[in-house]
């Protein structure tokens, strides 16, 4: 019989959808053992999946499959996070309503999820743009609120002139618009934001707790960006005002040349007509605001900036008068808007001196017997320890002592800074959850009572934006004029709404609970089913999407609606999939791998297996078309084998009376042994090929073959081939469903080798190699060793002076 791999994967594809997949359906509290598998949830593109998309969700469907064989209740959900720009901006293109447009993407998905053999438990399904989701969206924002975590601010945001909303930073590109290429404006707008900050050490402090991939542990903890340090306050020449500086280096105070502010600092406004140069400071600021935060901070830029002529500070240290910058590469939001800057000891500032001629004044050698390094012109700014100089009482003191007395003589105040800055939550868009809030000239801000959850986003016919800073929610005047909770008195909705963050905050604990209609999950499901045991996704989500639902899910924690402190205990990125070309795919390379094409034409059981067989899960790896044709043929060689053993059994060949050898029973067992390690350590590619080297040596002995050992290649192969395997299976004379099935046991006695490799060596030279009993001895080693036809060669006849005997490695003949 050929392996006709469309009619069997139809075939299992239509057994295992009756009644709604009830086969993946678990049950909550059912056993002990549980685990929740979890998949970066997709958002539904018109696209549909690619090939990036089918590696992650097949290694968390292996996952799943092997330890449901092991006895788990394993929880494998699917849903979609499918609020945002990208349908709201395809619907504005193709005069679609974005719910249309969601419908249609989601129904496409699930198309081609099912017809790759994923084994999701489709009655927990979610979708972040369904009221009855949504609604505890915005009721856990109501108790964000509550607790002083949410609040409106006049906030520096980028702005997309073209999509007419705000962008996270991460959004931002080179400046640009990351979804249309638009160069990117500053502005000051009103939003909703939420108090992350109020979280902030907590978020460094538990990641000890998280077994995750240490690449992004530290891309979480320099997004955070913990620093201790002190606040110096630099007063300002013939003024009553202060500039507020933060510093870790408190100690090279004496070395501040010059004080550098952001370009959105109040000094400029408060003293503006002090500044000589005003056009030339205008020019600079309006620059300024078309580049994003994280183009400002990046290290590797020419510095730019323009001095405030007319303004000077006085070093609180030194007394002397000193120049105020303005510069991008400071931010308002980040510490206060200011630094003091230490050319001689920091190397942006060291650059920055260089490029405007301002003096470099060194204050710490690190050398207490270099004379003359004070006096030395720098090639480079010294930034490591050692002792202080130019700096009057202080020299000659360790610099890590000086730094406590330096904020002492200054009176400074040491402080705790962070990077990160509180969330910025409002979108001035439509396709969004709205936020829960009534504005009232009266009362001031007022939540929606709990009981009229969910604020329903309304059915509107223009739903473009409008360019300003609100949503085009604002002209549906019927939607946005209600009554005040509070005083009854005439009041006005929110009509900004949640950015696309805002769903997959929390979206893994819906799954738990799904149906439930009077809590956002009952109490008792998540303590049974928390924390998410694996959860499997790209790398690019590695700071923003984690770090937010890390910060929701605290805040649930600390109210007592979740039981675990953090929400994903292990945490595996899959690499990137790249084009045959070598480059990231997308359509303008036209390097775009079509999984359904695939699918057509080697089936869903080769798709799945070539990309585990790509290399290691976690590495970037380009595609090779004809990669896939050799795991079809691997399928295929599986199919016929099998096909093969049920005819034997048939013609009673197999009754016992041929022996498979002991060689290759012993290869069963290691392959067993190691597809077990392999498959627990995410280690796919090398499963994979312990089953192709097993297959090479059963197809040799295919006549002694029993239905008992087929059977447990076809359950080692299950998770990887599902199809193949179940259909296999049944051939084989079985009933049952392989999921419910154990996972083939070894006998570790048969997974260690009888026999080693001995090298031979002759005065330390390597001259031959015999395989020998694993234990044998020194006598019979030499015996054997002495009359090997290549050993005679190199010993002439001569007796050996010496013997060497490692056990079970060499024998080292010395003459």
């Amino acid at each position: 019989m050929a392996y006709n791999f469309k009619k069997i994967e139809s075939k299992w594809q239509k057994i295992w959808a009756k009644d709604d997949f009830k086969i993946w359906h678990v049950e909550d509290r059912a056993r002990e053992k549980k685990l929740y598998v979890l998949d970066m949830f997709p958002y539904p593109s018109g696209d549909g999946l690619h090939v990036g998309h089918v590696e992650g969700y097949t290694a968390s469907d292996i996952m799943t499959r092997y330890y449901r064989m092991q006895g788990y209740n394993a929880l494998h959900p699917m849903g979609w996070d499918a609020f945002g720009l990208p349908a709201e901006n395809y619907a504005i293109k193709m005069k679609i309503h974005p719910r249309k447009v969601v419908e249609k993407n989601v129904k496409n998905f699930k198309r081609q999820l099912r017809s790759l053999g994923f084994s999701y438990d489709w009655q927990r399904e979610v979708n972040t743009t369904d009221p009855e989701y949504y609604k505890w969206t915005q009721w856990i924002f109501l108790q964000l609120l509550k607790q002083g975590l949410a609040y409106e601010a006049e906030v520096p945001v980028n702005w997309c002139p073209a999509d007419k909303t705000v962008l996270a930073n991460e959004e931002v590109i080179s400046d640009k618009c990351e979804r249309c290429g638009t160069l990117v404006e500053r502005r000051q707008l009103r939003q909703w934001v939420l108090k992350i900050t109020a979280y902030a050490e907590r978020l460094l402090e538990d990641l000890a707790m998280l077994d995750w991939p240490e690449k992004v542990k530290e891309m979480q903890k320099n997004w955070i960006g913990r620093s201790e340090g002190a606040e110096i306050e630099f007063p300002v020449s013939d003024s009553n005002l202060k500039i507020k500086v933060f510093t870790t280096r408190a100690d090279t105070l004496p070395g501040a040349t010059y004080v550098v502010v952001a370009p959105e600092h109040s000094l400029v406004t408060t003293l503006g007509a002090r500044i000589i140069n005003q056009s030339a400071v205008k020019e600079y600021i309006e620059k300024a605001k078309h580049k994003s935060e994280l183009e400002r901070i990046a290290e590797a830029k020419t510095k730019t900036g323009v001095e405030l002529k007319g303004i000077t500070a006085i070093n609180p240290y030194t007394k002397k008068e000193i120049p105020v910058w303005l510069s991008d590469y400071v931010l308002l939001s980040y510490g206060t808007g200011a630094i003091m800057a230490v050319p001689a000891h920091d190397e942006r500032d060291f650059a920055f001196a260089k490029e405007f001629k301002i003096p470099i004044v060194p204050v710490v050698s690190p050398d207490k017997n270099d004379s003359g390094f004070a006096a030395r012109e720098m090639e480079s700014a010294y930034i490591g320890d050692g002792v202080m100089v130019n700096s009057g009482e202080l020299d000659g003191l360790p610099n890590h002592i000086a730094k406590d007395r330096v904020i002492e003589m200054v009176n400074g105040k040491k402080k705790i800074n962070y990077k990160l800055r509180d969330w910025i939550f409002s979108r001035q868009r439509y396709w969004g959850e709205p936020i829960p809030v009534i504005k009232c000239e009266k009362c001031g801000v007022v939540p929606v009572p709990e009981q009229e959850l969910p604020v329903l986003l309304p059915k509107v016919k223009n739903y473009q934006p409008t360019g300003e800073a609100e949503s085009p929610l604002a002209a549906i005047k019927k939607w946005v004029n209600v009554k005040c909770p509070t005083c009854a008195g005439p009041a006005k909705r929110e009509t900004n709404t949640m950015p696309q963050w805002a769903g997959s905050c929390w979206y893994y604990l819906r799954y738990l609970d799904s149906q439930n209609k009077g809590a956002m999950a009952d109490k008792a499901k998540e303590k049974y089913w928390m924390p998410v045991d694996i959860y499997i996704g790209g790398v690019e989500h590695a700071v923003l999407h984690l770090l937010y639902a890390r910060f929701w899910h605290k805040v649930l924690f600390d109210l007592g609606f979740v039981s675990t402190k953090e929400p994903f205990q292990k945490l595996v990125n899959q690499g990137l999939i790249l084009g045959p070309d070598g480059q990231k795919m997308s359509k303008s390379r036209g390097n775009v791998i079509n999984p359904d094409l695939l699918v057509g034409q080697f089936g869903a059981d080769s798709l799945r297996l070539y990309e585990m067989f790509m290399g290691p899960l976690e590495d970037a790896k380009p595609w090779q078309p004809e990669g896939i044709v050799g795991l079809h043929r691997f399928l295929t060689r599986i199919y016929n084998l099998g096909m093969e053993v049920k005819k034997n059994t048939k013609k009673k060949k197999a009754d016992g009376s041929a022996v498979l050898p002991d060689s290759a029973v012993r290869l069963l067992h290691k392959t067993i042994k190691k597809v077990t390690e392999d498959t627990e350590q995410f280690r796919f590619n090398t499963a994979i090929s312990a089953m192709m080297i097993l297959l090479n040596e059963l197809e040799k002995h295919k006549n002694q073959l029993t239905n008992q050992q087929i059977n447990q290649l076809t359950k080692l192969l299950f998770p990887f081939a599902p199809h193949l395997s179940q259909e296999l299976w049944q051939q084989l004379g079985n009933e049952t469903f392989l999921d419910a099935e154990s996972w083939p046991a070894y006998d570790e006695a048969l997974t260690i080798d009888n026999e080693v490799e001995l090298l031979i060596q002759v005065n330390g030279k390597l001259r031959d190699k015999v395989m020998v009993a694993k234990d044998i001895s020194q006598e019979d080693a030499e015996k054997l060793v002495l009359e090997r036809e290549k050993v005679k060669e190199h010993t002439e006849g001569k007796k050996p002076k010496k013997v060497i005997f490692v056990p079970g490695r060499l024998v080292n003949i010395v003459i």
